[in-house]
């Protein structure tokens, strides 16, 4: 029986959560895209894809500074009234896209967004 040892580096990496969120919170930076984003880390494609997958499914969020809102559909009519956000506001969708900095938006502007968001 022959008995071979491999040497050299081993390619298997292992990221931790800070990591994996700081790689994808570049994605969309300056244009930059998911395929841009993994070559410069060296990763595919696939990799990204597969951690924001499994952060959705823990339900967790992509960057550590990200905090979720329960929100409830009402009738259209019915505008909850409550003073304008103060804070900066972004939106993160399902599909990874994000909306920063919507600042000072009314009650209806924002189920306006919100319709309109459901309709794409």
């Amino acid at each position: 029986m022959r008995q071979e040892s491999l040497a050299g580096i081993e390619r298997r990496r292992r990221w931790s959560d800070a990591e994996k969120r700081s790689i994808l919170a570049e994605v969309g930076v300056n244009g930059a895209w998911v395929a841009d984003v993994a070559r410069r880390h060296d990763l595919t494609r696939q990799h990204i894809y597969q951690w924001r997958a499994e952060f959705r499914r823990r339900g967790e969020s992509l960057t550590e500074e990200t905090g979720f809102l329960p929100v409830e559909k009402t009738s259209e009519n019915c505008v909850p009234s409550v003073p304008a956000a103060t804070i900066p506001v972004e939106i993160a969708l399902v599909n990874g896209w994000r909306l920063p900095g919507i600042e000072g938006l009314s009650p209806a502007g924002l189920a306006q967004l919100i319709r309109l968001l459901e309709g794409a």
